[in-house]
């Protein structure tokens, strides 16, 4: 049995779940989501507590099974807390900024680059640094990692946009050679 998938998952207050055979649709004080089971993946709810069952012993089935119960683990955190990603900034003349749902990046190229927000995402600018916030994890470390691919952080100088729990170890550059 999966050490993942044997876990029970705890319902918090203020999320509602409801199972259409085989879908799972969660609701909460900020949204609703919603996961399609596959066939094999049994799902049963009692007292506050989801498990995610095995239908089969099936190679396909068990190994899938870990992976359904954090994806519908992801939907009841997502509707009840939310996701975020915080990336920062750093570069002489970097700027960005935010107009309705497009995010502008000036990040040292000769033109600004600009990325669509995509709906139920939230992305503030505060000074150097840029957080994406949503319900769906995966939509939100997606455009986190969009927003990074424009300019990965430079291991000489440290220029570049990060992760703000990212570590960059900077390589010394080239000495002059001694004589």
């Amino acid at each position: 049995m999966s050490r993942i998938g044997k876990l029970l998952i705890n319902i918090p207050e203020g999320v509602e779940i409801k199972i259409d055979r085989l879908q799972v649709i969660a609701k909460g004080t900020l949204g609703e989501l919603s996961l399609n089971l596959p066939e094999g993946i049994g799902i049963k709810v009692d007292n506050k507590k989801i498990e995610i069952i095995r239908e089969s012993e099936d190679k396909k089935v068990r190994s899938l099974h870990g992976l359904y119960r954090i994806l519908v683990q992801n939907i009841i955190v997502g509707v009840s807390v939310g996701f975020s990603k915080t990336l920062e900034f750093k570069g002489i003349g970097y700027r960005v900024a935010v107009n309705e749902n497009i995010l502008t990046l000036n990040v040292g190229y000769s033109h600004p680059v600009e990325l669509k927000i995509p709906d139920n995402l939230k992305v503030t600018v505060k000074k150097s640094t840029i957080e994406v916030s949503g319900i769906d994890k995966s939509k939100v470390g997606q455009f986190a990692a969009d927003i990074r691919a424009v300019r990965k952080p430079e291991v000489y100088k440290g220029k570049g946009i990060r992760y703000t729990d990212e570590h960059i170890k900077i390589k010394p550059g080239k000495t002059a050679a001694k004589g």
